[in-house]
């Protein structure tokens, strides 16, 4: 991890210079494993980050806007109530662990003032975020920890708090180059110099030890036992460097990035093992760092964990469906026969006078096909002949009405399931919490999720869609899902203009607004690459894409979201990218 107690120093420090002796002005939880708070003071007002993600836990000032959910959970709510109003006292760091304690001056509820303490854990998948009160008992926290998951630290409402278990590791505020030599001659001879140092050192993460192997070997990997003297002493210069940095808080932040622009490491160093393959650069903040370095990531997997609900209600959906579906197709194979069991009917009913009860069969000329073969009738010994020729007709019956119902029953499952598809392919290009809500009313309203009880909801708003300029200036506008589809079509648009949706495949209506000008060749092709890219088909190379007026569109009644039918269209085959 990046992030080491080295870079949460430095972090630290940033925090104090605007944080101390501001007030907490709001508290907000986006997820499950981020909070955000929010400062206020006289000179300034900041919002700060606590994250547990198991892969970018940290803590920092932030610019990004978060989503929050409708309804505040639990932690957040005893946040609010705990904190706002507090006073921030001080921050602290013991040695270069992970973990910041954040002491809050605060005001209980018969009036006296108490020291709070929020405790932010950097500890990769055991990152948490614990609220502990002036008993220094945990008062509750993000993830709580029992018996069960832990045998030697449990973290729970009403237990004491205990840091995390010490590592036996150097730390740079107290040992010298010295220790560090003496630490690193007792380590195994063949162990490359960096594993070495992450060994041996407190707080400090592998890009940092990769760098002073990175230096002292000028480029060259060493190991313990391949080290001679200057090198060792090039060891204890750069660590003692690094060292100076740490303790007076004097490091820069810098990030290296790859040549595709992809955020690679960062530190609070300059950053040279990479030579040629990454360019490194210096951040303005430690904040603007990470925020810059986890942006991308961080709202990927914010709309994967928010998404879950839906794209596992849908996939059982379209699973059930395409069985269902499978089923009846096989029962509609058997009403394939029923034509059979009419003609059984009918040669039983012509040939009554030579047959007699108690028969379990009868061989009877088939007058129905040339040559009149014989064909054989199975019969129930129990029936007389004519009631067994009544028997047959009513099955005949009966498969023929299965056949229809069946038919009819195949053609709106597989109606529902086109309209499945839609949702998934919506879900899959939904990039924010408000097009997730759209997403989650409009299934609410076809009846896929529950209402809940007692509680009038409110119909969740249609946002605008989304909106382009040809390069020859002509507007485009996109719908995000099925509802914004519908809005788009069947209300915003002119009859005039051109709709446009890719043939036969899930995907966005797509509206060229002509103003009453006639459209170019150009932007009724880039009108038909954005509706490509925004369908199903995205990442295919020649997509058919139907195109023909507004006026051509309509919507039948008790139609699902989204979908419509259309005439007098033509067709054009487009590259998405």
């Amino acid at each position: 991890m990046a992030l080491d107690g080295a870079f949460l120093r430095h972090i630290k420090k940033e925090l104090e210079e605007k944080l101390t002796g501001a007030r907490v002005d709001k508290v907000h939880q986006p997820n499950r494993e981020e909070l955000v708070v929010a400062f206020r003071s006289r000179e300034t007002a900041c919002k700060v980050l606590f994250s547990a993600r198991a892969n970018s836990a940290r803590v920092h000032f932030t610019t990004v806007a978060l989503e929050n959910p409708q309804q505040p959970p639990m932690l957040c709510m005893l946040l609010r109530k705990k904190l706002l109003g507090a006073k921030l006292a001080a921050i602290r760091q013991p040695e270069l662990e992970r973990l910041l304690h954040f002491d809050f001056d605060s005001i209980d509820e018969l009036g006296d003032h108490v020291t709070l303490t929020l405790t932010m854990e950097i500890m990769g998948r055991y990152s948490n975020i614990i609220l502990t009160g002036p008993d220094g008992k945990v008062i509750d926290a993000l993830k709580r920890v029992d018996a069960e998951m832990s045998s030697q630290r449990l973290v729970l409402p009403g237990l004491t708090y205990e840091l995390p278990p010490p590592q036996n590791k150097l730390c740079m505020l107290t040992a010298g180059s010295g220790e560090l030599q003496a630490a690193l001659q007792a380590l195994p001879r063949d162990m490359e110099l960096s594993k070495a140092l992450l060994a041996v050192l407190q707080g400090v993460s592998p890009v940092v030890c990769r760098e002073i192997a990175h230096r002292a070997g000028r480029g060259r990997e060493l190991t313990v036992m391949t080290m001679d003297e200057e090198q060792r002493f090039r060891v204890g210069y750069f660590y003692q460097k690094v060292r100076e940095m740490v303790t007076d808080i004097s490091g820069t932040p810098h990030m290296a990035v790859n040549p595709q622009k992809k955020p690679m490491d960062f530190s609070f160093t300059d950053i040279q093992q990479y030579g040629t393959s990454a360019v490194v650069r210096e951040a303005e903040s430690f904040s603007q760092l990470l925020d810059e370095f986890y942006l991308e990531r961080d709202t990927m997997e914010r709309m994967r964990v928010r998404e879950q609900d839906l794209l596992r209600l849908l996939s059982t959906h379209s699973e059930r469906l395409s069985r269902k579906i499978n089923a009846q197709k096989a029962e509609l194979d058997q009403c394939a026969q029923r034509d059979t069991l009419r003609v059984a009917g009918d040669l039983l009913s012509a040939n009554l006078y030579t047959l007699e009860k108690g028969a379990d069969s009868a061989e009877l000329a088939n007058f129905y096909e040339a040559g009149q073969p014989i064909m054989k009738i199975r019969l129930d010994p129990a029936l007389t002949p004519n009631q067994n020729a009544q028997k047959y007709y009513k099955e005949y019956r009966k498969a023929k009405t299965a056949e229809e119902k069946l038919t009819e029953q195949i053609e709106l499952a597989g109606r529902e399931l086109v309209y499945l598809d839609s949702v998934l392919d919506a879900l899959a290009r939904a990039e924010t919490e408000r097009d997730l809500a759209e997403i989650r009313a409009e299934l609410k309203e076809q009846g896929y999720i529950r209402k809940g009880r007692g509680k009038k909801e409110r119909p969740a708003a249609v946002s605008a869609p989304l909106s382009f300029t040809t390069s020859d200036g002509f507007t485009v506008l996109v719908g995000r899902n099925n509802r914004q589809n519908d809005r788009l079509t069947m209300k915003l648009a002119n009859n005039n203009d051109i709709w446009f949706h890719t043939k036969n495949i899930p995907g966005s209506h797509t509206v060229l607004v002509t103003e009453g000008r006639e459209p170019t060749p150009q932007a009724m092709e880039e009108a038909a690459v954005l509706a490509a890219r925004h369908s199903k088909a995205k990442s295919s190379a020649q997509v058919p894409v139907d195109y023909t007026q507004v006026r051509h569109v309509s919507k039948p009644q008790g139609a699902r979201p989204g979908m419509v039918i259309y005439v007098n269209y033509k067709t054009i085959f487009v590259d998405p990218e």
